[in-house]
């Protein structure tokens, strides 16, 4: 780990538990005295705590010292993610917040399965702990659209990642960019979009939509 993650650090006092204290005391096998970086993923700080004292179940740290550290993506990126299986999702997530994708907003589109249902605590959980295995100083953006229609009336620059002539690679300062799930898009959801605002890849292959998700971020971000 980069850091650990308390939703508390900054205040003079914390007070580490559950998995935190198993990785730090047990994994780590630190003691009084040690000495652990620590960050609230809100503002860019890292803080600097001394281990105080120890228990079987819980350990208090005190607040020695700040100091201003962002460790952030250089580019911004947003994807609004057609809603795709969520353990798919899941596994997809760390991989994104290590490229440095800004902000993803899932879609309800046309062809999205209705039972499919995300949970965002869960979702910024999984990103926690990437963001404390990458160094990321703050946590990607979760949102939610109930159409493309919704989305793009919202992000009016948005791109759409589709078959298209105009390749990711050509296209300049892609900021927001629409991923389909398994059965791509409808026609009304195309007509959404001018022509020039259709970007694809260069290949004859067809891709998965995480697999199209991963490789428009890498294109953009990397």
């Amino acid at each position: 780990m980069q850091f650990v993650y308390h939703s508390d650090s900054g205040e003079p006092i914390v007070t580490i538990e559950h998995e935190a204290y198993r990785y730090l005391f047990r994994v780590r096998r630190m003691k009084e005295g040690s000495l652990v970086q620590m960050r609230n993923l809100r503002d860019q700080k890292l803080y600097i705590y001394r281990v105080k004292s120890v228990t079987k179940r819980e350990a208090l740290l005190e607040l020695c010292s700040f100091e201003e550290s962002s460790i952030e993506p250089l580019k911004v990126l947003h994807i609004g993610w057609c809603i795709i299986d969520p353990k798919v999702i899941e596994k997809s997530l760390p991989m994104l917040n290590e490229i440095g994708v800004s902000k993803i907003t899932f879609i309800k589109c046309a062809y999205s399965q209705a039972n499919f249902k995300i949970n965002k605590e869960r979702l910024e959980k999984i990103l926690i702990n990437s963001c404390q295995q990458c160094g990321r100083s703050s946590l990607m953006q979760i949102a939610f659209a109930n159409s493309i229609y919704e989305f793009v009336q919202k992000y009016p620059k948005s791109y759409l990642l589709d078959f298209s002539k105009n390749r990711v690679s050509q296209s300049r300062d892609i900021e927001t960019v629409v991923v389909g799930c398994e059965g791509g898009f409808s026609e009304d959801e195309r007509a959404l979009f001018d022509t020039q605002m259709r970007i694809g890849f260069d290949t004859p292959l067809i891709l998965r939509s995480e697999s199209a998700v991963a490789a428009v971020a890498a294109k953009t971000l990397l």
